[in-house]
This record gives structure tokens, sequence and C-alpha cells, in this order.
């Protein structure tokens, strides 16, 4: 499932800029919820974006049937 995704210019190192805004959501009530409930360690993917010519990068993880709805309805 993914939780958070956002665009990131065409930068040098796209994992160095990407900490921040990852570090930002996690400070959310939606990162913390998913930080707390998510039933893996949820992960970071950065791919090119070639709309943008820039990088997109997803959050993912697994949460449990009743924590995917509950998510679901209430941040997105």
């Amino acid at each position: 499932m993914i939780f958070h995704s956002f665009f990131l210019a065409d930068v040098d190192d796209p994992d160095i800029c990407a900490a921040g805004p990852i570090f930002d959501w996690q400070q959310t009530d939606a990162g913390k919820w998913i930080m707390k409930n998510s039933t893996v360690i949820p992960q970071f993917h950065i791919a090119p974006d070639m709309n943008t010519y820039g990088y997109r990068v997803t959050i993912t993880g697994d949460l449990t049937p009743k924590a995917k709805t509950y998510f679901t309805l209430k941040y997105k």
C-alpha cells in the first residue's frame, strides 16, 4: 500500500534530498500513525519520473485489513 508520495526535482543525489521530506512526513499525524501501526517497516522507493524529469518518491508498507480501512477513511 502506498502511504505517501512526492516529487523531487532533478538532483544529483535523490537519496539525500528525499531524507528531509520523508522525515517531515514521519512527524505528521498520519506518518506517526503509520510508523506505529504498519505490520512491516515502511520503505521508500525512488524512481525516475519522465513527466517532470525528476524523481517520484513513494513510501510503502502493509497494514492489517482493519488498520487499512481506518487509515483510508481518516487520512486519505
